[in-house]
């Protein structure tokens, strides 16, 4: 029974993140921190944190990702299943209600007014997540701290001189660069705390 309303609570909670959230996955990485970690404390800040890494790391939408993720840890794999129906089925519906029924949509001018004040709503809550996530960064030692400012720097470079200069490095190459030093950051540690034994 208790496992059941843990399903159940699953499903309606990332049903309603998808739900009520414009602008794709990561304006709903706030939201899925608040119901995840601050109020049903299915994970802590920094399972939360790695979640977000892996979802993003992974193929497939960042939400997506991020429900599965949860739910599995929560219910298991019936979890990981119930939550991305939640996440999935909603948006679903309601594209296809549009698609089917209001295909001239967005001709209408109160709506396309609205959705130009949703866009900005979605701009600062993606914001909201960058400044939250950076803080817990920041919370942490020093190391933590050193390789995403050196990956923002170097994306930051990098993307300057493709418009200075046309030269262009795919982010994968960032993505799979900032894995490996993370990876050579752990091993030495790792090796550091054995051999102080």
């Amino acid at each position: 029974m208790k496992k059941f309303r843990t399903l159940l609570d699953l499903f309606f909670t990332f049903a309603k993140i998808s739900a009520f959230t414009f602008g794709g996955g990561y304006a709903m990485i706030s939201l899925i921190d608040h119901e995840v970690v601050e109020k049903r404390h299915w994970l802590d800040e920094e399972e939360f944190m790695n979640l977000t890494v892996i979802a993003e790391s992974t193929p497939g939408p960042i939400a997506i990702n991020s429900a599965t993720y949860a739910g599995y840890k929560c219910a298991g794999i019936v979890g990981s299943v119930i939550a991305t129906l939640g996440m999935v089925i909603p948006p679903f519906v309601i594209i296809y209600l549009i698609s089917t029924f209001f295909r001239d949509i967005l001709q209408i001018k109160a709506v396309a007014s609205a959705f130009k004040g949703i866009s900005v709503a979605v701009a600062i809550v993606i914001i909201r997540a960058g400044v939250k996530m950076a803080r817990k960064i920041l919370a942490k030692k020093r190391i933590r701290i050193a390789l995403p400012a050196l990956v923002l720097c170097l994306g930051f470079a990098i993307t300057m001189s493709g418009y200075l200069g046309g030269f262009h490095v795919s982010t994968i190459w960032l993505i799979l660069a900032s894995g490996a030093a993370g990876f050579v950051i752990y091993a030495v540690k790792s090796f550091a705390g054995r051999k102080s034994r």
